[in-house]
């Protein structure tokens, strides 16, 4: 295939959110050829974001997982889009053909892997007693909230988004929760202390006990097979009879280096998301790629991402002539409680911050590296967050003084920077 031909036949090994949109964005696009997607879950492609969260407390979703359902079975016969369940265990890329565990192989004039990532687990005794989960998958998700129909005291190991999430919706159910975190404070490697504190507030009025700066030394059983109680490091005693672990994941690239492909905290690629095969892309959570602005290699999980990676992998595929390198914006949601979190851009370091909104339950907080800025988290504060996400896509210049003058809001001042541009902030 010379550079620059669409491939004949193009392979995605799994079916998550950046695997779907490559599909389906690459028939967007006008690609003619043969299209296979393979999953590992005997299951339609679906939504995730919801699992944590209203799967938990919604009786709609379990009426066959339709509601998750990214496009209806039909959509991919309409397609031509090959929809295939299994696992590949095997990535031969001087035959250019992946093997599945069932025997079967397919070949390729292009791979993308789109493997995504698992959830880390405690790894101490009793990790696999019944009673305790991780949450990634919608059987997870299933087996989760069964467990929580049943349950009235959880434990959640990990005060992360999904950790909280969680926690929010078992609070709400009636359950007495306790959430245990290593790090001093709750959503510490996703927010700022200020939001962070603001989160265990949230979490501590609703009636959750929040301990920060404990670890986990094992889980016991209660004789049948079941959790009964989680020991913290210090010997302490936790109740419970569903704990739910939400400590990290860990990115899927052991197809890609067992293949010889350069892993690098993800499957590493270069800005139009190539690994070091020009026959083989790497989209979503697996994917590490450089980040434009700082120049440091990134894997993010997240929808926006991964949806963004596989459009410009399908872009370039359907032979678009551009150049175009990833670069878009990354922006981040959780809902806990009736609470909204929103985060554009990436604080990767700041040394300066400014607080915008006077109530006590709708602020934002913008992130400043010297004298430019990296990130907005927006409680509440859903036009901060769209003014914010324009400001940092098209980096329009604020420094921690502008935004500290009185009367200042990020959308005057995006609508200031713009005075005269053609297209008005909406």
């Amino acid at each position: 295939m010379a550079p620059g031909t669409p491939p004949a036949s193009v392979v995605i090994v799994g079916a998550g959110q950046g695997g779907f949109q490559t599909a389906a964005s690459l028939r967007e696009y006008g690609h003619t050829g043969r299209i296979t997607l393979i999953s590992a879950e005997d299951a339609l492609p679906y939504e995730r974001p919801p699992l944590s969260k209203a799967f938990l407390k919604d009786d709609t979703y379990l009426e066959g997982g339709a509601p998750l359902w990214l496009r209806p079975a039909t959509y991919y016969v309409r397609q031509d889009i090959d929809l295939v369940a299994g696992t590949v265990t095997a990535l031969d890329r001087a035959a250019r053909t992946v093997r599945l565990a069932d025997g079967s192989a397919y070949a390729y004039d292009h791979l993308v892997l789109a493997t995504g990532a698992r959830p880390r687990t405690l790894g101490v005794p009793g990790s696999g007693l019944r009673g305790v989960h991780t949450l990634r998958t919608a059987r997870d998700a299933a087996a989760l909230r069964q467990s929580l129909g049943a349950a009235r005291r959880a434990v959640v190991v990990g005060a992360g988004f999904i950790g909280l999430e969680f926690a929010s919706v078992a609070r709400e159910s009636g359950c007495e929760v306790t959430v245990v975190e290593a790090c001093d404070r709750p959503l510490a490697r996703a927010a700022s202390a200020r939001t962070a504190a603001y989160f265990a507030r949230l979490h501590r009025d609703a009636g959750t006990r929040l301990l920060c700066g404990h670890g986990v030394a094992a889980v016991h059983g209660n004789g049948r097979g079941g959790v009964s109680e989680v020991e913290l490091t210090d010997g302490r005693p936790l109740p419970a009879d569903l704990v739910l672990t939400g400590v990290g994941v860990t990115p899927n690239t052991e197809l890609a280096a067992a293949a010889g492909l350069v892993v690098d905290g993800g499957i590493a690629v270069d800005s139009r998301l190539l690994t070091d095969d020009p026959r083989i892309s790497a989209v979503g959570d697996c994917a590490a790629f450089p980040q434009v602005r700082s120049g440091n290699r990134l894997r993010l999980e997240s929808v926006q991402n991964a949806v963004g990676h596989a459009r410009l992998v399908a872009e370039r595929l359907t032979g678009a002539p551009s150049s175009r390198t990833y670069d878009e914006l990354p922006w981040f949601w959780s809902d806990q409680f009736s609470t909204t979190l929103r985060i554009a851009g990436v604080d990767e370091r700041h040394d300066a911050e400014v607080v915008l909104g006077e109530g006590p339950d709708a602020f934002s907080v913008l992130l400043f590296d010297g004298d430019e800025l990296s990130a907005v988290e927006s409680v509440n504060r859903t036009g901060d967050h769209l003014a914010a996400r324009r400001l940092l896509s098209e980096r329009v210049p604020l420094g921690p003084g502008e935004a500290s003058a009185p009367g200042f809001t990020l959308k005057k001042h995006l609508a200031a920077r713009r005075r005269g541009a053609a297209v008005p902030f909406d």
